[in-house]
């Protein structure tokens, strides 16, 4: 590509040549999902377990050993922890690589690799540990 065709691409020049992205839907997606998690979820449940349960305002029973466990190694503590870990893992991936994008540091492709591939690889080890408390 020469030089004034980059230059025309840089500025949305009509006729300039744009590579087009065709795997951004999807890392917007799980940004956006991410975030609806992190919004909503999360706060949910700090209140409950960080804030109502140790001042004694939800009964003690209520997330007991054996009740969190069996919560947590069913199909809805799987879904569960998708929901609270995983998505917001892609959702603060997509913005890393967006931020070293904007600063100008490394290499696109190997930072989208690094930040997807690191939150690909501990989605993978939360939900293999659900699926592990499940099995046993």
């Amino acid at each position: 590509m020469t030089k004034q065709a980059m230059n025309d691409q840089a500025m949305n020049k009509p006729g300039a040549q744009h590579k087009q992205a065709f795997d951004e839907p999807l890392w917007w997606g799980l940004f956006s999902a991410g975030g609806v998690c992190f919004a909503v979820l999360l706060p949910a449940v700090i209140l409950f377990i960080a804030i109502l349960l140790p001042l004694g305002l939800l009964p003690a029973e209520a997330l007991n050993h054996a009740r969190a466990s069996a919560l947590l190694f069913s199909v809805p503590g799987f879904m569960f922890v998708g929901a609270v870990v995983c998505l917001p893992l892609f959702h603060a991936a997509h913005r890393l690589r967006h931020g070293l994008f904007d600063i100008s540091v490394g290499n696109d492709t190997v930072n989208k690799t690094l930040m997807y591939g690191g939150a690909a690889l501990l989605s993978v080890l939360a939900l293999g540990l659900v699926v592990a408390g499940m099995l046993s």
